[in-house]
């Protein structure tokens, strides 16, 4: 579709957004409903939003929040499995860390931009990951996940056919529920303790190489097999530092990007070694990573412990609106 204007939309604006940038809000809201008729849905927990998502009905689903909403969104379409049928858009409302990985992912981080982008932009064909939990990454995921993140233990699920991991260790403080729950200052809203832990496991997943080194030099080599389409990278006898996997080849909203035909449905894997050693890198479609009980961050979740995880490449299983050119 080459524009949405004229077209109905079901605008989903998340609670985080209203609280803490209700103007930016008020903006992206002028923008899509002077464009297109627009139903405006303040959903004010997680039973309410997936039910209005539910009831869209032929509306196209725009969400006004940060990444936590948008993998929110993809994790209920996916657990529908509408994802592919239902285009997404999505205008970004948070602080910087927040919205790393719609930004990432080309989404402009300008409210107006992005409100227009929504109207005027072109659907463009996004790669993801699956694993055999029926878990999805979207950006990116990392083992091990950083040792604050493992600290915590948490971070904001993308809803899957098996529960929200558990905490890292004894030491981790327990998952926040989604309901309501009393802190010191009286009951707090559901969404405040997911936006927190998001938003730091979303800051050390944007954290340049450089400000990690210190961090990184603390956290032990792992012992892990790791595999690229049945390619024997590590074994167990070798310890590594660490591990990425993020998927590739996108496709323009106007066409393939250069280059990324022979890319299409493999991802980017690379090996690091303690020590500075050369890392390995390679492209594969599934990437199976198995040892003694490890954790990993997924977009702006922290995952596990498990023992074996694999990670498969769904090519264009999802559609994003983004700017055109």
């Amino acid at each position: 579709m080459d524009s949405v204007r004229g077209y109905p939309l079901l605008v989903v604006i998340d609670p985080v957004a209203r609280s803490t940038d209700g103007e930016s809000v008020r903006i992206a809201k002028d923008v899509l409903c002077a464009g297109a008729g627009a139903k405006i849905c303040l959903p004010e927990g997680p039973e309410e939003f997936a039910r209005v998502l539910a009831r869209r009905g032929h509306r196209r689903p725009v969400v006004i929040g940060d990444d936590r909403t948008l993998l929110r969104v993809v994790g209920l379409l996916h657990k529908e499995r509408e994802l592919g049928a239902v285009p997404l858009s999505m205008v970004p409302v948070g602080a910087p860390a927040a919205v790393t990985l719609s930004r990432a992912l080309g989404v402009p981080t300008d409210t107006v931009a992005a409100a227009r982008a929504v109207l005027d932009g072109g659907e463009r064909p996004m790669d993801l990951l699956t694993d055999d939990s029926d878990g999805i990454v979207l950006g990116g995921l990392r083992i091990p996940c950083g040792s604050e993140a493992t600290r915590l233990g948490h971070g904001a699920y993308v809803p899957g056919t098996a529960p929200p991991p558990a905490p890292a260790g004894p030491a981790a403080a327990p998952e926040e529920p989604d309901g309501p729950a009393d802190g010191p200052d009286g009951p707090r809203p559901w969404w405040k303790p997911a936006a927190r832990t998001a938003r730091t496991a979303l800051s050390l997943l944007a954290a340049p190489a450089t400000g990690l080194g210190a961090r990184r030099a603390r956290v032990p080599g792992q012992r892990l097999r790791i595999e690229a389409d049945g390619v024997l990278l590590a074994d167990l006898d070798r310890p590594v530092r660490g591990v990425s996997v993020v998927p590739g080849g996108r496709a323009g909203a106007d066409g393939p990007w250069p280059g990324a035909a022979d890319t299409r449905a493999l991802a980017e894997v690379v090996v690091h070694w303690p020590g500075g050693g050369r890392p390995v890198r390679t492209r594969a479609r599934a990437v199976t990573v198995s040892g003694a009980d490890f954790h990993y961050r997924a977009d702006a979740l922290v995952g596990g412990p498990v023992r074996t995880r694999t990670w498969t490449v769904q090519p264009a299983a999802w559609r994003l609106q983004l700017p055109r050119g």
